[in-house]
């Protein structure tokens, strides 16, 4: 209508206007903290370790030669097994020493008829003499002719007893206990000519010896550690039996986990190599396995205790972080914030590193989730035992979830075994 108000119009306006009035303003909203795991290190007593890489080597070492020269009749062994000392390995052709043991024999009877006629002889001679009836000629003659016997009798027992010996050595016998091993000679063939043969050789296990190298630094910390525990004990320096026997040795190899295997340390050289800065030890382990767990020439750890240190504070490695500045623990706070710590780190212990400095035995340390935390930010925490992360309570629980998965499905093994 003209001078007039379009109502239709103005009634989509003002119903825009409504409709622009009520649409709401976008706020934004902080996402909720990030869920981690944390843990208050675990304090404990630690014991101070040094770690070595060494050589294990048998303790005794025998060869079984041919001392006498002969045939090689027969043997009397399996290669490859235990021996005890004395026992039969082989045996030379004995009748040529068996000969010779019968002619010294022989000699030696001849020796004493000798010496009994020239004795008796002799007694009468001195009887003659006496008598004035015999020369002085004919008392010293049969004199020399007894002594000359007598002297025979020596040599021929003398020669019984090397054909004796030589007759024994025909008999190849295990010097020592051990394991056998293959025959470098065969059957039939001459032994011991112009040389003492080399027919095996026994090797004992049991113990067994580790050898291994001390650095010079760690010399004079032992030292220093040596001298505090004669000092503590109150014994002779000179006889060290005590304190040496205390210097416990583990061993572990190569297909082992840690070191299960105890000795103790028995030898030390007499000085440092000046070519290599170290000085050599060697520690001696029982090895009574059937078969021996130990072999000589095998590359073993070895770890040597040193000192025991009370509270230290060990937390799981996948709790250190690492950074321009170095090894760091995220601590959280009673507000939630999460905090950096610097840390020094100390030795491995069951899974868990040891902190030298940097942590308190108060701190809730962030164990799970570290990538999702960040130095001044909020986390929102779950409380675990930092015990629960040892690599002994992590291997019992993976061995008690197994045990109770093979018990609700029992036949998931055979399964397996089959589809293999």
């Amino acid at each position: 209508m003209q001078g007039g108000i379009d109502l239709r119009v103005g009634s989509s306006t003002l119903m825009l206007f409504a409709l622009v009035g009520c649409e709401e303003t976008n706020k934004y909203v902080a996402p909720p903290p990030p869920k981690v795991t944390v843990a208050r290190p675990l304090v404990q007593e630690v014991t101070d370790y040094i770690d070595f890489t060494g050589t294990t080597a048998t303790s005794n070492r025998a060869e079984a030669r041919a001392r006498v020269s002969g045939v090689l009749r027969s043997m009397h062994f399996t290669p490859g097994t235990d021996v005890k000392a004395g026992k039969l390995l082989f045996v030379i052709n004995p009748e040529e020493y068996q000969a010779n043991l019968q002619a010294a024999r022989a000699e030696l009877a001849g020796a004493q008829a000798t010496f009994e006629r020239a004795d008796i002889e002799a007694v009468r001679a001195k009887r003659l003499y006496a008598q004035q009836a015999g020369t002085d000629k004919e008392l010293v003659k049969w004199r020399v002719e007894r002594d000359l016997a007598r002297a025979a009798i020596q040599n021929a027992q003398a020669s019984i007893a090397r054909a004796k010996l030589d007759l024994s050595y025909t008999q190849v016998k295990a010097p020592i206990s051990g394991r056998v091993g293959r025959n470098r000679v065969d059957i039939g063939n001459l032994v011991g000519q112009g040389e003492a043969s080399v027919l095996t050789e026994i090797t004992s296990f049991d113990p067994m010896y580790v050898y291994f190298s001390l650095n010079e630094r760690d010399l004079l910390r032992l030292r220093a550690l040596y001298r505090e525990r004669v000092k503590e004990k109150d014994v002779d320096p000179t006889k060290d039996s005590d304190v040496k026997a205390e210097i416990r040795l583990h061993l572990g190899l190569a297909d082992e986990e840690g070191y299960p295997h105890e000795g103790v340390l028995d030898f030390a050289e007499s000085g440092v190599d000046s070519d290599t800065g170290t000085l050599q030890l060697r520690g001696v382990f029982a090895n009574k396995e059937v078969p021996p767990a130990l072999l000589p020439g095998l590359f073993a750890r070895v770890r040597l205790p040193i000192a025991k240190r009370p509270n230290m504070s060990l937390v799981t490695e996948h709790a250190i972080g690492a950074d321009q500045s170095g090894r760091y623990l995220l601590v959280v706070n009673k507000e939630n914030m999460v905090e950096k710590r610097n840390i020094k780190l100390g030795q491995l212990v069951d899974g868990l590193r040891v902190i030298e400095e940097g942590a308190r035995s108060d701190d809730w340390i962030v164990v799970n989730g570290i990538q999702r935390s960040r130095p001044g930010g909020k986390v929102d925490p779950e409380r675990t035992d930092m015990a629960s992360l040892t690599a002994s309570a992590r291997k019992s629980a993976a061995e008690a979830a197994k045990a109770q998965s093979l018990s609700v499905n029992p036949d998931s093994s055979e399964t397996n075994k089959k589809q293999q």
